[in-house]
C-alpha cells in the first residue's frame, strides 16, 4: 500500500497525542492487513474528511475509518457502515468497549489500545464482503 500525501496531512494537524493514537491504530490496519492472506490490496485514503483504508482486489471488506472522536464517548475511534453487522459482532465479542450506534468503537487517550482485540475486529472489517459471500453459498 503507498501512504496518501492527504491523509498524512491531516494527521499532521492534530493535536500530537491523537496523532500519536491514530497513527499506532494506522499501523495495527495496515500490519494486520499485511499478515492476513484473506485481506486484498488495501488502499488509503480520505472519505468523509476521514482517513479511510479499503480493500480493492479483490473487494473483500467493507471501508475502516479512523478519527478524533467529537462525541463524548472517548477520544478516538474506529468507524465502519452502519449498514453492516460488524458492530453488533463487535459488541457482543467485546462488551467492554465503547460503541456509537452501528457505526463506531471508540478509545480513550492514556489506555492501552487493544491491540488483539483490534486486530481481530480489522480482520472482519476487511473481510466482511468475502464472509457474507461464502455464508450465502452455505
Amino acid at each position: 500500500m503507498q501512504d496518501d500525501p492527504s491523509v498524512m496531512n491531516l494527521l499532521d494537524g492534530y493535536p500530537e497525542d491523537i496523532k500519536a493514537a491514530l497513527l499506532q491504530m494506522r499501523s495495527l490496519i495496515l500490519q494486520t492487513a499485511a499478515e492476513n492472506k484473506d485481506i486484498g490490496v488495501l488502499e488509503e485514503t480520505l472519505k468523509w474528511g476521514q482517513p479511510s483504508y479499503l480493500t480493492t482486489r479483490p473487494k473483500t471488506g467493507t471501508t475502516i475509518r479512523i478519527d478524533r472522536d467529537k462525541s463524548d464517548a472517548g477520544d478516538f475511534a474506529l468507524y465502519v457502515n452502519c449498514q453492516s453487522s460488524l458492530v453488533s459482532e463487535w459488541r457482543a465479542l467485546f462488551p467492554q468497549f465503547t460503541y456509537g450506534g452501528d457505526r463506531s468503537v471508540h478509545f480513550q487517550l492514556g489506555h492501552p489500545l487493544p491491540e488483539d482485540e483490534l486486530r481481530q475486529m480489522i480482520t472482519m472489517a476487511l473481510t466482511y464482503h468475502r464472509k457474507k459471500r461464502s455464508s450465502l453459498k452455505n
